[in-house]
C-alpha cells in the first residue's frame, strides 16, 4: 500500500514525506517544483514532476504504484496574492482538486486527507474557532479551499471515499533533524520574513496593522510547528485505516501570539534587533484566528512535540542559517518584506 503526496517536495509537504518515510511508509510524489524542492525528499521515494491536476499522470501514478490514500498539499496559499489574482487560485486550488478527485475515483483511492485553512473562517464571531463555525472567507485563497472541502464531501458521498479536511492555522518552524524547511524565496509567512531580517537577509520587517483591537494593535495568530502538523497527517491516515468516518479538524494549539510577540520571539532566539516597520491593514487579512483544538485532540491520536513559539522560531532560524550559508551569505532579498 502506498501513500501518494501531492505537493510533496513543498514546505509542508516534504516534512510530511519525511513524516512518513521515518514510519516506513511506502511513498510516492507528484510535484511540479514551483514552489517544492525535490532535494528535500528522501532519496528512495519516487518523484514524478508534473500537476496534481494532470488526471493522466495520476492515474498511471496511482495504478503503477498501487497507491490506497492520497494526502493533497499541491496549492497557491499566499492570501495577497489571491487578492490580485483570483483566477489563479481558482484554478491551481480548486480547479487542480476537482482533477485529481476524479482520477482518484477512476483509480479507486478510498482515502484522502485534504490540506485546508483556517481562512475559510473569515474574521470569527468567537476565539478560539471552532469546526462548527460559520465559514464566510474573506479572499479568494480561503474561497477557493472552501470550494474543495464542499467537493470533496460530495465526491465521498457519491463514492466509496473517506476523508479528513484539515484546517490549518499557522504553520511555521522546520525539521528539527535539518532534513527541510521554507525555502521559496519571497515567502510571506511572518516567521521566515523575521529569521531573514535576523540574518540580515531584510532590511526590516513591515507589521501590517497596529490598529486592530487586540492587546497590543497587531492581529493574533495561533502557530503550529511544521513537523507537529506532519503528525497530525500520519495520525489522520491511521484514524482513516482504522475505518473512521469523514470529518473536519482544526489544526492548531490552541494558543495565540501577536504578530508583534512573534517578532520578539524571533529577537529573543536570534539575539537580534532587526528593523521592524508598521504598515497599513493588508486587505484580507484575518484580525484574530486561534484554532479550538478539543476534537482533534480527542478524535486523532495526536500529541503535539513542539508547542512552544521560542522552539518554533528556534528551528525557524536554524534552517535559514543553513540556507544562508550554503548560498555563501549571499542574501536572497535585499529589500524589506
Amino acid at each position: 500500500m502506498t501513500v501518494l503526496v501531492t505537493g510533496g517536495a513543498g514546505y509542508i509537504g516534504s516534512h510530511m514525506v519525511h513524516a512518513l518515510a521515518d514510519a516506513g511508509e511506502s511513498v510516492v510524489v507528484i510535484d511540479n517544483l514551483s514552489t517544492g524542492f525535490s532535494a528535500f525528499l528522501p532519496r528512495p521515494v519516487p518523484l514524478f514532476i508534473g500537476d496534481a491536476g494532470d488526471e493522466n499522470l495520476v492515474e498511471g501514478v496511482i495504478a503503477q504504484h498501487r497507491v490506497e490514500s492520497i494526502i493533497h498539499f499541491a496549492g497557491s496559499v499566499v492570501v495577497p496574492d489571491s487578492m490580485r489574482d483570483p483566477l489563479g487560485y481558482y484554478r491551481n486550488n480548486t480547479m487542480t482538486t476537482r482533477s485529481l478527485l476524479n482520477a482518484a475515483v477512476k483509480g479507486g483511492v478510498n482515502r484522502f486527507i485534504f490540506s485546508s485553512t483556517a481562512a475559510v473562517y473569515g474574521n470569527p464571531d468567537q476565539v478560539p474557532v471552532s469546526e462548527h463555525a460559520p465559514t464566510r472567507p474573506m479572499s479568494p485563497y480561503g474561497s477557493s479551499k472552501l470550494m474543495t472541502e464542499i467537493m470533496l464531501h460530495d465526491v465521498a458521498s457519491a463514492h466509496d471515499m473517506k476523508y479528513v479536511v484539515l484546517r490549518y492555522f499557522n504553520v511555521a518552524g522546520a525539521d528539527p533533524k535539518g532534513r527541510c524547511g521554507l525555502s521559496t524565496v519571497g515567502a510571506t509567512h511572518l516567521l521566515k520574513i523575521a529569521v531573514e531580517a535576523a540574518t540580515g537577509q531584510r532590511a526590516k520587517v513591515d507589521v501590517y496593522g497596529t490598529d486592530y483591537p487586540t492587546p497590543d494593535g497587531s492581529c493574533i495568530r495561533d502557530f503550529i510547528h511544521v513537523s507537529d502538523l506532519a503528525q497530525a497527517h500520519r495520525a489522520a491516515l491511521s484514524y482513516l485505516r482504522d475505518g473512521g468516518g469523514s470529518i473536519t479538524l482544526n489544526c492548531g494549539y490552541g494558543r495565540g501570539y501577536s504578530v508583534k510577540e512573534t517578532i520578539e520571539a524571533v529577537r529573543r532566539v536570534s539575539m537580534r534587533n532587526f528593523a521592524v516597520q508598521y504598515a497599513p491593514r493588508r486587505p484580507g487579512d484575518i484580525m484574530t484566528m486561534v484554532a479550538d483544538t478539543s476534537r482533534i485532540r480527542a478524535m486523532l491520536d495526536w500529541t503535539p512535540q513542539y508547542d512552544n513559539l521560542e522552539t518554533i522560531a528556534g528551528h525557524a532560524l536554524t534552517w535559514e542559517k543553513k540556507l544562508f550559508s550554503e548560498r555563501g551569505g549571499l542574501p536572497q532579498h535585499a529589500q524589506s518584506a
